[in-house]
């Protein structure tokens, strides 16, 4: 696939991660620990309840969505490459903390969020590895 092209797909696959995490835990947080995602209850799962962080984590989504739709619309490397990078940071952190914390998941759940991580994990790599600069 053209580098031009998988970059496109791997903001649009960005875009809707931090979107459809940041649009519910910021609008819904309740509804978002409780039922977050739809299919299974993977965040209820990592109790307690706390409504501050979880609309913190909700903005946080929320400005990295808006970030990977700007980046849709006006693609530049001096745009992509940051906040790919900043991401992928997140996110790695996210899919280590994760994969340590599966003890209360059914083997189901446990490997649905495993792939779903990684999937954002790879999809924050790979525009970084197609944009960094090569010497």
């Amino acid at each position: 696939m053209d580098p031009a092209r998988l970059t496109k797909v791997c903001l649009v696959v960005l875009a809707v991660a931090a979107l459809s995490v940041g649009l519910p835990a910021t609008l819904a947080p309740q509804w978002f620990f409780d039922d977050y995602p739809a299919l299974t209850t993977w965040v209820a799962l990592l109790p307690p309840y706390n409504e501050h962080l979880v609309t913190d984590v909700g903005g946080l989504h929320l400005g990295f969505g808006l970030l990977f739709v700007w980046a849709l619309y006006r693609p530049s490397r001096q745009l992509i490459l940051p906040i790919c990078s900043a991401y992928l940071l997140v996110q790695f952190l996210h899919f280590i903390f994760h994969i340590g914390h599966l003890e209360d998941f059914s083997t189901l759940e446990a490997v649905s969020q495993t792939i779903a991580l990684a999937v954002v994990v790879l999809a924050s790599l790979l525009p970084v590895l197609i944009l960094f600069p090569r010497r």
